[in-house]
Order: C-alpha cells, then sequence, then structure tokens
C-alpha cells in the first residue's frame, strides 16, 4: 500500500525515505550556513563520509538538492554548490507568491471543510497575540517565523488540489522562496513590527476572501502578500546588517550593472 508521501507501507522503504531526508537537510544545512561555498564541488564519497551515512540515501540527497536547485550536476561527476543572482532568487519568490494565489483563489471558489478553516483562524489568533506589544526580540521573530510558516503550508491545504500543494511545496524549498525566507532580514529594518502588522492584515484579509468565496480578491491579496519578501530581498542586498540575518546569504552572488 502506497502512503501519502508516496513510499510503500514496507518499514524498511519508509526507514530508506527517512534516511533520504536526514541526508538532504543535513547537506542542505552545510550549504546555507556557508560550510560549503558557491562552486565548491561535491562528491557522492565525500558527503558519505561527511554524514556518517550509506550511499543509497546520500545519492538520493544529492538528487533532491539538485532538484530544489541548491546543486549542479558536474559532467566529470559529483555535484557542485550553486550561486544565485538577485534576479534568479526574485523569480523564485514571484513564481511562490502566484501558485499561492491559486491556491487562494481556489480554496475560496470550492471551499474550505470547517475543521481547516478553524485552524488557520487559530493560527492567525496566535499571530495577533504575538504581535499585540510592539516591542519585538529574537523569541518573538522565531515564533513568528513559526506561526507564519504553518499559515502558508495550511493555505496550501486548504485549495483541495494535490496537484496545486505538491507544485507549491517544490517551489517552497527553492532556495530563498520560503515564505520566512526574508523574516529575519526584516528584523533589523526600522519598520519591522509595522511590516508584521502589515503582513498579518493580508493574512486576515485572505481568509475574510476566502470565506466570502471572492476568488479574484484572494488571488490578488496572496500575490500581494508575496512583495513583502521582495522589499527583505532588496534590504538584504543594500543593507549588511540585514544581509547577516539571512541564512544562505553567501550563495548570493553581484549582479554586474547593466551597460
Amino acid at each position: 500500500m502506497e502512503s501519502y508521501d508516496g513510499t510503500s507501507g514496507d518499514p524498511g522503504a519508509s526507514s530508506g525515505a527517512s534516511q533520504t531526508v536526514k541526508a538532504q537537510l543535513g547537506l542542505r544545512e552545510l550549504i546555507l550556513a556557508g560550510e560549503l561555498a558557491p562552486g565548491a564541488r561535491i562528491t557522492e564519497l565525500w558527503a558519505v563520509d561527511r554524514l556518517g551515512m550509506s550511499r543509497t540515501p546520500v545519492r538520493a540527497a544529492l538528487m533532491r538538492l539538485q532538484d530544489e536547485g541548491l546543486l549542479d550536476a558536474v559532467p566529470s561527476g559529483g555535484y557542485a554548490v550553486r550561486s544565485f543572482s538577485s534576479t534568479e532568487i526574485y523569480d523564485a519568490i514571484e513564481l511562490r507568491g502566484t501558485l499561492e494565489g491559486m491556491a487562494a483563489r481556489l480554496a475560496a471558489e470550492r471551499g474550505v471543510n470547517r475543521a481547516l478553516m478553524a485552524e488557520l483562524h487559530a493560527c492567525v489568533a496566535e499571530i495577533d497575540a504575538l504581535l499585540a506589544a510592539p516591542k519585538m526580540g529574537e523569541a518573538k521573530f522565531s515564533r513568528y517565523v513559526e506561526l507564519n510558516e504553518r499559515f502558508h503550508r495550511l493555505l496550501a491545504s486548504a485549495c483541495n488540489s494535490g496537484v496545486v500543494e505538491r507544485q507549491l511545496a517544490k517551489v517552497m524549498a527553492l532556495p530563498f522562496a520560503s515564505p520566512s525566507g526574508f523574516v529575519e532580514v526584516q528584523s533589523v529594518a526600522r519598520d519591522a513590527y509595522q511590516v508584521l502588522v502589515v503582513a498579518q492584515a493580508q493574512h486576515r484579509s485572505v481568509l475574510d476572501a476566502i470565506e466570502r468565496r471572492e476568488g479574484a480578491r484572494a488571488e490578488a491579496l496572496m500575490r500581494e502578500h508575496a512583495r513583502i519578501a521582495h522589499r527583505n530581498l532588496e534590504n538584504a542586498l543594500t543593507n549588511q546588517a540585514a544581509r547577516s540575518r539571512l541564512f544562505g546569504a553567501k550563495l548570493i552572488r553581484e549582479e554586474a550593472a547593466p551597460d
């Protein structure tokens, strides 16, 4: 029997899948933390030795990271760590906003079951409580990241389309395209609290549009919501203090000015 993640019900297969995920997360952490610089070559044997895992899950993990866009296959064998231009990151964020807009529209048009809608409202209520006081410390920002990611996951599942939900998961795995990818950058901005309040107002408006079955409005709101990440990207590119808070910042390459 197939499980929800596409693996068989066999315990051995499930164990293999979990080992692949573990290897994938371990290698991604090394890359985004800057331990592996752009252009650095990764061989299967090196990864096996570094992670202390067998070759099969490591091989699968390297292929997944290539699919995510973090690695490029090298013709002579192995992989190389990629770098990313600001344009590529902008496009990834734009793609995520487009798909989230579609998810919100479908949720409005098809309807959302009461239990899931209650979860969305509960998540938004928790963010309201978190933002009740303007002072934002490290712990509050970390909690905001968790709740924000939860809201976006729940919204993806609310569209009642496995196709859209799977594509959204792929897009959110792209480097810097996560809904919370730039929230830490936002934390050093002077208007950090005000921006979070605006983002939260958009969360509430999207839920209102979905409940009113206003698909076009829900879609437009989610696409606009993604623009906050564009703003944070620009901040990271021009402000060293902001850039230092961005996980994976060393992968962003400077683009030559146009002639």
